[in-house]
């Protein structure tokens, strides 16, 4: 089309707006809600996740969509990694998204593998150049684990890929350290698609954003192919699922720097508050807000059984004496503190009463609760609960109590030293962005 002086007319592009919320609904992830009519079975480890997750990768036919914070370089991570590859080669589109700072060591060695096979890594805010570590951002991690396979099955958890016997700090142990995740079937693994999805996304459109905005901005034919890869992204997932009272009603909880900063600490604080006969709380890093303190302290004021099952073997000391400050408070109002001494303890789980249970990836410190994008898994639902209490119960058998008053954080001191973590953990927070007192 020419313009009156016989010079050739540009077409029209989207608008930057319209641009803006395509790539908003390219990388968004679902509010939660509960939906009714699924199936949700309870893994205990990577001995028994990683065996269902390869079956659901074999058998996937379309897409497999994986994120991870750890994706290691060991026997056990290696079969999810031939999975994967195995997958890629015939003709299945697998995207995986690891965390830089998580993945870190064996990065290089999984995108020769992956590259190799096809399969689509991005690497959520890489570290491998030295100013990278410079940037506030990258204190913020991708802490979740979430596969889905075809829309069909979905994996979410704790636990990273890594063999449940090897730390990466510390080595190989004689005992698998305690874990858990859930495989879902069923309208939630919509949302866990979404999400996984979305972390994907994220992380390819902060690696190729400089040269995606000035294609998109400029309307020239690179910035169709970059519509048509959203569009492919975004799929069609079909009509939302309506809310269903049918078991096993769950919802899929995720905490990111958008618009859900706080909804897994919301979730906790709320069955907390409404628990009528016990609470039980299993986490490795263990250092809440006043509220959530708040929360735990008045349900066991009120008779609520509280129990706390934290690490025994200490992976990180620091968070170990973070936790250890807030025994005493805790106990001097009724709370039970148990630690965890047969293993690591890596698990994020909960129950309250004979209704609500959650899994995922969230541990309840600042880091988890204000930084890091965790996912988890609530389950309303007696059979389930019934499951999580058994493990529960066996874990509390193998862990010691600590007496009341065995911390010594009572007195000025516990006070220095309470008041010593919390200016610490305000001024990290601040130097990631995040305002407010915690």
């Amino acid at each position: 089309m020419k313009d009156a002086a016989g010079r050739q007319k540009r077409e029209p592009g989207p608008q930057p707006a319209a641009r803006r919320r395509e790539l908003r609904r390219w990388s968004g992830v679902p509010p939660a809600r509960f939906l009714g009519s699924n199936q949700i079975e309870l893994l205990e480890g990577g001995d028994a996740l990683f065996p269902r997750m390869c079956d659901a990768i074999h058998a996937a036919q379309r897409d497999v969509w994986l994120a991870t914070y750890i994706f290691h370089d060991d026997p056990a991570a290696r079969t999810v990694l031939d999975a994967l590859t195995e997958a890629a080669a015939r003709g299945v589109a697998v995207h995986v998204v690891v965390d830089g700072f998580g993945s870190m060591g064996t990065l290089e060695a999984i995108r020769s593998a992956m590259g190799s096979a096809g399969v689509q890594l991005e690497v959520f805010r890489p570290l491998e150049r030295w100013y990278a570590w410079l940037q506030p951002g990258q204190l913020r991690r991708l802490h979740q684990k979430l596969c889905v396979c075809d829309e069909r099955v979905a994996f979410v958890g704790g636990i990273n890929l890594i063999d449940d016997r090897h730390d990466m700090n510390h080595g190989w142990t004689e005992q698998p350290r305690l874990d858990f995740a859930v495989q879902i079937t069923g309208p939630l693994v919509q949302s866990v698609y979404a999400t996984a999805r979305a972390m994907w996304a994220r992380a390819h459109l902060a690696r190729a954003w400089r040269h995606e905005v000035r294609t998109l901005v400029r309307g020239t034919h690179p910035a169709r192919k970059a519509m048509a890869l959203i569009r492919e992204l975004r799929g069609a997932p079909g009509p939302a699922a309506p809310v269903e009272e049918a078991p096993m009603r769950a919802a899929f909880l995720v905490r990111d720097n958008l618009r859900q900063r706080r909804a897994i600490e919301r979730s906790y604080v709320d069955a907390i508050r409404h628990a009528r006969e016990r609470v039980d709380i299993a986490v490795p890093y263990f250092y809440p807000g006043r509220g959530f303190r708040s929360a735990l302290r008045r349900a066991a004021k009120r008779g609520v059984r509280v129990r706390l099952l934290l690490q025994g073997k200490v992976d990180y000391r620091i968070a170990a004496l973070a936790a250890r400050a807030l025994y005493d408070e805790l106990q001097g109002h009724g709370v039970r503190i148990y630690e965890y001494t047969p293993a690591f303890l890596h698990a994020k789980v909960a129950l309250v009463d004979d209704d609500w249970a959650t899994v995922g990836s969230s541990n309840i410190d600042p880091l988890s609760l204000l930084l890091n994008l965790e996912a988890n898994v609530v389950v309303r639902d007696p059979a389930f609960v019934s499951a999580l209490a058994a493990r529960f119960d066996a874990a509390f058998a193998v862990s010691a109590e600590v007496p009341a008053g065995q911390a010594r954080g009572g007195g000025w001191r516990g006070w220095l030293r309470r008041a010593v973590i919390a200016s610490a953990a305000n001024a990290y927070l601040r130097l990631a962005g995040i305002t407010g007192r915690y």
